[in-house]
């Protein structure tokens, strides 16, 4: 999938529920006081990337695909975008307030040094937002290597994610999960809206800490 279709799905009805979901989620564990510094692993086309430089925050953008960098670089020009890797990342301890990274880490293979080294950069908060494997878009998306933009997916449990973070030195660590019914249907944002985010069963598993005091 290019760049372009790929961003363009986020104004697609479904796409830009599922989008908004998400970036409500991610906002509700992150510190969103303007001129907090973030970064953002994995950004691709920038989408949350441009969001979240919207309402204040002094945001940087990395990933490994050339191509969906400059089409970040294209769609933000005030918005610093970095070419590298997330298992090691270019950036000394502590360089940022927070760090985030939104689906991405479903495609590092290891994705817990992927982990380590955000928590590394982190000097404050790291939340991250990962694919579901306790999920109903893993059923239908999920098994057998994944469909579609879904191929070659690790889709995470709370349980490896849990015993990832006790080898770092992170604190206060918390779940929730989002996008409960994938379908994007009226009765789906109903659902969506009546249930609390602690349930598990979201397709969207997020997870979120402090690094350690």
């Amino acid at each position: 999938m290019t760049p372009e279709k790929y961003d363009a799905w986020y104004d697609s009805p479904r796409g830009r529920w599922i989008g908004d979901a998400e970036f409500e989620l991610l906002c509700r564990h992150l510190d969103m006081r303007p001129g907090a510094s973030l970064l953002d692993v994995g950004c691709g086309t920038g989408w949350f990337t441009r969001r979240l430089a919207s309402v204040g925050l002094d945001v940087t953008g990395l990933d490994i695909d050339a191509d969906a960098l400059n089409f970040s670089r294209e769609r933000s020009h005030d918005i610093p975008y970095v070419e590298g890797d997330a298992c090691r990342l270019p950036f000394p301890d502590q360089s940022f307030d927070q760090v985030i990274s939104v689906t991405a880490l479903c495609f590092v293979a290891d994705w817990p040094r992927a982990i380590a080294e955000i928590t590394r950069v982190t000097r404050r908060r790291f939340v991250l937002g990962l694919l579901n494997r306790h999920s109903l878009l893993w059923l239908d998306k999920g098994r057998n290597g994944g469909k579609g933009a879904y191929h070659g997916a690790h889709w995470h449990t709370r349980k490896e994610l849990a015993e990832a973070m006790q080898e770092l030195p992170v604190e206060h660590i918390h779940f929730s999960s989002a996008i409960f019914l994938p379908s994007g249907t009226d009765f789906a944002q109903a659902v969506e809206r009546s249930l609390p985010k602690s349930i598990p069963w979201g397709a969207f598993l997020l997870v979120s800490g402090d690094a350690a005091s």
